[in-house]
């Protein structure tokens, strides 16, 4: 849905005019009549009742269609300020030395477009879905990446560290650690080998017993050269 609203032969010159309506272009309604309202300009007022003409006018012709439009969801399409004519409207200042001066007062025309249509994005709105855009696809493409780092890291590593918390847990507790002690290895032996191991055995033991029986006589010799002096 869209309205048009002019004013014509505004008293005013247009320069002065566009000031004011370069700070409600693009906004919605509401906005616009706030701005408006505390823009302290003389234009200011006249460009209010053609914004309020508009809106008017909208709601006008959504009734006469049978369509329901609300008027806080229309926003301005397009303003913009005509120059008028400046003919019967010169006047003349006095001057220094008996001179006069000529001036010009103008005239202007507004015109105010109002639509209910969607608003088309701006140029800082596309570049900002743009770059959301690439940062999404590098989160997407880095995603797999990190997974299959995590996959090929070595497990063992966090429980060999599970273990050393516990046993400082346990010591700090002052309770026994009990370790597994390391199996031992069992060698098969032929009965050759037993057979050529058990005379290498026997020839060791009698060593043994010849060893303990010369340490015995020793202490007994020493003992007889201790006595021998005592009886002189």
């Amino acid at each position: 849905m869209e309205a048009i609203a002019r004013t014509k032969y505004l008293k005013g010159s247009p320069r002065k005019a566009r000031l004011v309506i370069d700070l409600i272009r693009g906004q919605d309604v509401s906005r616009a009549l706030s701005i408006l309202r505390f823009t302290e300009k003389r234009a200011a007022a006249p460009i209010t009742k053609c914004l309020n003409s508009a809106i008017a006018n909208a709601t006008y012709i959504a009734e006469q269609q049978n369509i329901a439009v609300d008027p806080d969801d229309l926003w301005i399409k397009a303003c913009y300020v005509d120059m008028g004519p400046t003919k019967n409207r010169r006047r003349m200042r006095p001057a220094p030395q008996g001179r006069a001066y000529r001036e010009q007062r103008h005239y202007c025309h507004i015109t105010i477009e109002v639509t209910s249509e969607e608003k088309p994005k701006t140029e800082k709105e596309l570049r900002a879905e743009a770059a959301k855009a690439k940062k999404a696809e590098a989160k997407k493409t880095k995603a797999p990446k990190k997974d299959a780092s995590k996959k090929d890291a070595p497990k063992p590593a966090k429980k060999a560290k599970k273990d050393e918390a516990e046993e400082q847990e346990v010591i700090a507790s002052g309770e026994a650690v009990e370790v597994d002690a390391p199996e031992e290895a069992v060698i098969e032996t032929s009965p050759e080998a037993v057979e050529a191991a058990e005379p290498a055995e026997e020839s060791s033991t009698a060593d043994e017993t010849a060893a303990e029986e010369g340490a015995a006589e020793e202490p007994a010799a020493d003992e007889t050269a201790a006595e021998e002096p005592e009886q002189k």
